[in-house]
């Protein structure tokens, strides 16, 4: 049996991305979106969730660019007068595998980013990280701790197992080779997630695919990951959107891409596929 939740992060992020969701749930097969607590478009990603229950939310914790919600937060952020998290992911990664990001200010962070969304009536069904970095020890066990205080029971298993890879694709994409690489490398953590997953009473998937292959991840691509699902319950992250003014000034890498995304998974091509391969499409709601 394959089951698979396919979830767009960066729900908040823009206006454009907010509708882009909304219409790859309504026309597509999306089956649920991580809001981030701190964006612009926030209140607008709120409205779209409540008139599409079928759209299933979770809490894109953010811990790495942009704005905190609580304050005193030495360690994240950058210790200016106007608090901003770090933004780079090297420097942030060094911090936490140096043990030198505090444990307390994570979990304070965290459990407000996600009360900020339950405080607006949403029913949140797990939880995950923007540019995963729930995925290091340092920061996991707290992250876990503030959403089990909040009543969310279900995280993101960020770890790509290389048997999910379609490997001609993902190998015949050299822009994606460095990526690859650094997924590679990461799975050194992927034992000590599920240690501490099970530790703390929560629930989480075999794994997520499509990593390695964010920024790239148009209709071969998905075709090439459903057709490499191995047994289990899966997660595919997508980063759907419309690449207008706003999404070109909000800082993120992911832009034109973001169209392509949106078409593969409104695609005809696509829900073919799934119903070839016998993927059950399901939400964290589900597990």
């Amino acid at each position: 049996m394959r089951r698979l939740i396919i979830n767009a992060d960066d729900f908040g992020l823009t206006s454009g991305v907010n509708r882009a969701i909304a219409e790859a749930n309504r026309s597509g097969v999306l089956t649920s979106a991580t809001m981030m607590a701190n964006a612009r478009a926030f209140e607008e990603a709120a409205s779209l969730a409540k008139a599409q229950p079928g759209l299933k939310t979770g809490c894109h914790v953010v811990l790495i660019d942009g704005d905190p919600v609580s304050s005193n937060l030495t360690s994240l952020t950058n210790g200016s007068s106007r608090l901003r998290f770090r933004a780079s992911f090297k420097d942030f990664a060094l911090a936490a595998v140096r043990r030198r990001l505090s444990a307390e200010e994570i979990q304070r962070e965290a459990e407000a980013q996600i009360r900020k969304i339950q405080a607006i009536g949403l029913a949140l069904t797990h939880v995950d990280s923007h540019k995963h970095t729930h995925m290091f020890p340092r920061v996991l066990r707290p992250v876990l701790r503030a959403a089990r205080a909040c009543g969310v029971r279900a995280v993101r298993n960020p770890f790509e197992p290389l048997r999910s890879w379609p490997g001609g694709v993902l190998l015949g994409t050299p822009s994606l080779w460095m990526r690859c690489a650094g997924v590679m490398t990461f799975q050194t953590f992927a034992a000590a997630f599920r240690r501490a997953v099970k530790e703390e009473g929560m629930l989480s998937t075999d794994g997520t695919v499509g990593i390695a292959a964010t920024g790239k991840l148009d209709q071969k691509m998905v075709l090439a990951i459903l057709n490499r699902l191995p047994e289990g319950t899966w997660e595919l992250v997508c980063h759907p959107g419309y690449s207008d003014a706003d999404l070109r000034n909000a800082g993120t890498r992911l832009t034109a891409s973001r169209e392509v995304e949106l078409a593969a998974l409104t695609s005809e091509e696509t829900k073919e596929a799934l119903a070839r391969q016998k993927i059950e499409l399901i939400s964290y709601a589900e597990l």
